[in-house]
């Protein structure tokens, strides 16, 4: 069984979600709505659907998403049952109509393999009334060629587009940056164990962007330029061995232009990055690398 987690604070695009649940045509699983203290109370739209799927609602007593989007997510979760599988659907997202059932097609095919799967994406952009075109994803791919796709503009990446074993999900939770900026980056690399992502591209989750969203607006720079300093930190600190040579400098290149937007870099964080591009060693990169602490160590500009 699939437990479908909905951290709920805005309506406004909220019935699309819940009309994609109702129209699912295998009902194997079960919703659990945790309401952040929105002002925006769903209840009268949720009691539309109470006899078209089996639905959870409560209402929490205080805000927290805002001060930790993460912890929403956890006490969210925590209002499901025992189901094997769990999603976590944004309120402004919403799936295909065969979603549910393309999970159970192919359940036998990364059952005990996978601990995470993933569907196909597409991004409908609303304040420009536009829909980009769904985002496939190889069948089996580790988290490592993921993330790089992402980070290169191959593809995006969304909560709502992931499945995970609940068994992973206890052991390894949702890390708390802030704004939850790569909660979701870092719990897929955390998640899969070095094993693979199985995607599905028969179904879609459809993601919509907008300038309301935390990814959309321009409200929230400095949290997530901290939020992608402390993350890129954690990869070379602690997973830059699963990528590979080229993938490892462009992860190392991330984490100095982080720096750059916020300050100069200084000797010490050179001195920092200097052994990791040492082991992925590459003659134009570590020569640019070098160049740039020579100066910095100089104080020349």
């Amino acid at each position: 069984m699939i437990a479908i987690v909905i951290p709920y604070y805005k309506r406004l695009f909220f019935r699309k979600a819940l009309e994609s649940l109702a129209n699912q045509t295998d009902k194997r699983f079960n919703v659990y709505i945790g309401d952040d203290a929105s002002p925006d109370d769903p209840k009268d739209l949720i009691e539309e659907y109470n006899d078209k799927f089996r639905i959870k609602y409560k209402r929490f007593k205080n805000n927290l998403g805002k001060t930790s989007l993460t912890q929403q997510w956890k006490r969210c979760i925590e209002l499901s049952a025992d189901e094997e599988w769990i999603m976590i659907l944004g309120d402004d997202d919403y799936y295909s109509t065969n979603l549910i059932a393309c999970f159970y097609k192919n359940v036998d095919n990364f059952s005990g393999k996978s601990n995470v799967v993933r569907f196909a994406k597409e991004n409908i952009f609303n304040d420009q009334n536009s829909i980009a075109a769904v985002q496939y994803n190889p069948e089996l791919e580790t988290a490592a060629d993921s993330y790089y796709r992402r980070i290169t503009g191959a593809t995006t990446s969304t909560l709502s587009e992931y499945a995970f074993t609940r068994k992973i999900y206890e052991k390894y939770g949702f890390f708390d940056y802030p704004l939850a900026w790569h909660s979701d980056n870092r719990a897929w690399i955390e998640f899969t164990e070095n094993g693979p992502i199985y995607s599905i591209n028969d179904a879609v989750v459809s993601v919509i962007c907008s300038a309301q969203s935390i990814t959309g607006s321009t409200l929230y720079a400095d949290a997530k330029r901290k939020a992608n300093l402390e993350y890129y930190k954690y990869l070379i600190t602690n997973k830059l061995d699963i990528f590979n040579k080229k993938q490892s400098i462009r992860v190392l290149h991330k984490y100095e232009n982080e720096i750059k937007h916020r300050e100069n870099i200084t000797l010490k964080e050179y001195l920092f990055l200097l052994p990791y591009y040492l082991k992925n060693y590459e003659q134009q990169s570590f020569k640019s690398f070098l160049k740039k602490m020579i100066k910095s160590s100089l104080n020349i500009k």
